[in-house]
């Protein structure tokens, strides 16, 4: 192990061991599990077609314009957001490349169905993010890590290089280290990409990119919940471990035992929202 990777373990270690000796739970003030509200639009000289398309995309996303309906024509958007038709049409085009509406001449604009929407483009996962039901983008995520990590930290634990490595141990390092919840979670999802980048496969790294902020969205109810932020260290601690001794084996049962722990939060989350439905239907 180089020098550098060494230091940043050896302080991971000591901060790690520190924490199991003083055990001083984090009180967080209680989280609602309520999806991100979208900023207010700020349109950026050169990007107002942006600002536009994301107003229409996050709209459509929240269901106010249904899959199958046809969206206002070029005037009425003109006159709704104050542009011009340059701006609109190529607003229209940026939608259309990411699957949510298609565009036909002397038709209109059409809501496509949500099959056909691009949901690992950064911009409409932004938009589903804010716009899901919170329980229901809880357990898809949890679904979807389930699916991808535990192969990929084995692929990591098989393809890592010596920099790729350090790379996951500074993220470790970092999250060792995190007194807030705003810091351990920009750190957990550093590792959680760091590993996906060292998993060799070049295919993986716009989806881990892409679901970079799905991932933090789902850290940050999660490690509120728990109510400790540096509970599961020791668990990233294994993984760590076994990608660092190259054993993919002992990296995907690390991540597997991981994933169970943020499992049973979801189910928590998911059994409370069932039971406070039955009680208002009561």
């Amino acid at each position: 192990m180089s020098q550098e990777p060494k230091k940043c373990w050896e302080k991971a270690t000591k901060l790690m061991k520190a924490k199991k000796a003083r055990p001083v739970p984090t009180k967080l003030a209680p989280i609602k599990l309520v999806p991100a509200k979208l900023a207010p639009l700020k349109p950026v000289r050169g990007s107002l077609h942006r600002s536009v398309a994301q107003d229409i995309g996050a709209r459509i996303l929240k269901g106010e314009f249904a899959p199958g309906t046809l969206l206002p024509n070029e005037a009425e958007w003109c006159a709704s957001f104050g542009v011009s038709r340059t701006a609109v049409r190529e607003a229209i085009k940026m939608l259309m490349a990411k699957g949510l509406i298609l565009s036909r001449p002397k038709i209109g604009s059409r809501v496509q169905p949500r099959a056909q929407w691009n949901l690992l483009d950064r911009d409409v996962l932004a938009w589903y993010c804010a716009a899901a039901n919170p329980i229901h983008f809880l357990v898809h995520m949890q679904q979807v890590r389930e699916i991808l990590e535990p192969e990929t930290a084995a692929l990591a634990a098989t393809h890592r290089t010596d920099d790729q490595m350090a790379e996951i141990e500074s993220a470790f390092s970092a999250m060792a280290e995190a007194k807030t919840l705003i810091a351990w979670n920009n750190a957990d999802v550093l590792f959680h990409q760091a590993i996906l980048l060292a998993a060799g496969n070049e295919l993986l790294v716009p989806l881990g990119l892409v679901i970079e902020s799905a991932l933090g969205n789902m850290f940050n109810y999660t490690a509120s919940h728990r109510g400790d932020i540096g509970r599961t260290l020791p668990g990233h601690e294994r993984i760590l471990l076994a990608i660092r001794g190259r054993k993919p084996n002992a990296a995907r049962l690390a991540v597997r035992q991981l994933l169970r722990d943020t499992g049973r939060v979801v189910e928590q989350v998911t059994n409370s929202a069932q039971k406070r439905r039955r009680v208002a239907k009561a």
